[in-house]
């Protein structure tokens, strides 16, 4: 079996190609970026993948028979369409089956909530496709708050409007497992699945960062409206109201449901006490 991942030069698709190259027994692994030279370090065979070239992208995919389409970036409403060249490209090329990356998040009443919904149209269009079919909704990343130690420690605190809400995290390194399972074994066709670890609070994740890096930094609560202000100054007009709109998700308790991380992956998400433990170590 030939398996194709889109966005394989983005930390995402990079991941979850790394984690096939190394799991997969048989399979062909090939990979797609928008920019080929930027990948060339996983050592597979890289072909053009930008979203917005429909021939190219039936060109690429030839010979594939399951492709991962990782979720873009664009604007809302730019990026439904270039989802659906991916999977009409797919359609085209004969692929069988599509994993999509898709997200959690409220799907109205925040600044986030058009790019939710820009996910669900692609599951709907990933559900009439005709093919094979497996749906992610990944949970929030947890790696931007490790990365923004310093900014933290400036700071002295982690200041956000999450208030008191839990938020289900996850980390590159699991979601690339969960998908690999996504891609290899049919018997999760036609599902869609919650992946991510234990809900934790914005206390619980300071607390966390603080037994990792030796802080003492303290939680203080924001309004939705003082943290898209906020967000918006250090990063502008577009993403901060997105960043400002996932953390309104977070306070509504959007992010704190039950996961099905185990069912998909055959294991536990990794526990939030040893994914900080190895950062300390």
């Amino acid at each position: 079996m030939t398996i194709a991942i889109t966005a394989v030069s983005g930390q995402l698709g990079g991941a979850i190609a790394r984690n096939l190259i190394e799991t997969a027994d048989g399979e062909t692994i090939i990979g797609l970026a928008r920019t080929p030279a930027n990948a060339k370090d996983l050592g597979i065979e890289i072909r053009a993948g930008d979203y917005g070239q429909p021939d190219q992208l039936r060109a690429s995919l030839a010979g594939v028979d399951t492709l991962l389409l990782v979720s873009g970036m664009d604007a809302p409403d730019a990026r439904i369409q270039q989802h659906r060249n991916v999977i009409e490209a797919a359609k085209a090329a004969g692929v069988r089956k599509i994993v999509y990356t898709s997200i959690q998040g409220a799907e109205e009443g925040t600044a986030f909530s058009p790019v939710v919904q820009s996910n669900r149209q692609t599951e709907a269009d990933v559900r009439d496709s005709g093919l094979a079919f497996a749906i992610g909704r990944n949970g929030i990343y947890i790696e931007p708050d490790v990365e923004y130690i310093e900014s933290y420690k400036a700071r002295g605190e982690i200041a956000n409007s999450a208030g008191a809400g839990k938020c289900g995290y996850t980390t590159r390194s699991e979601l690339a497992h969960a998908y690999a399972c996504l891609l290899t074994n049919d018997n999760f066709n036609g599902q869609t699945f919650n992946l991510w670890g234990t809900p934790i609070s914005q206390t619980e994740l300071t607390g966390y960062l603080n037994g990792a890096f030796g802080t003492s930094l303290t939680y203080r609560e924001m309004t939705p409206e003082e943290y898209v202000a906020d967000r918006t100054a250090e990063l502008g007009d577009f993403i901060g109201p997105i960043i400002g709109g996932i953390y309104a998700g977070i306070r509504r308790g959007i992010y704190d449901v039950p996961s099905n991380f185990e069912a998909v992956a055959g294991r536990d998400h990794q526990s939030w006490p040893d994914y900080f433990g190895s950062l300390a170590g």
